[in-house]
């Protein structure tokens, strides 16, 4: 399966300690191994769906959308406002 990052996605990452982008990388591979593991979300942001896991006690989301074997991560962050951004982007 190929992982294509967005902008958005990137600049969250970029931010990341070494350690913390370490727990993302797992996150993003229980992703790959099934594709279902997130909850499919509905009206304004149908299609995507969104994996929820802990890092350093807070609880981030992770959002990606499967096309035809292709992965697309669309974003990262904290629960503050992510729904809101998200609709925006």
């Amino acid at each position: 399966m190929k992982i294509v990052p967005t902008g958005y996605f990137n600049r969250a990452v970029k931010r990341l300690h070494p350690n913390e982008k370490e727990l993302l990388d797992k996150a993003v591979q229980a992703i790959v191994n099934d594709v279902e593991i997130g909850d499919l979300k509905t009206g304004d942001i149908a299609g995507i769906r969104v994996y929820k896991f802990k890092l350093n006690k807070a609880l981030m989301l992770l959002t990606y959308r499967v096309e035809a074997e292709i992965l697309y991560l669309l974003e990262y962050g904290s629960h503050e406002n992510f729904y809101r951004d998200l609709k925006r982007h």
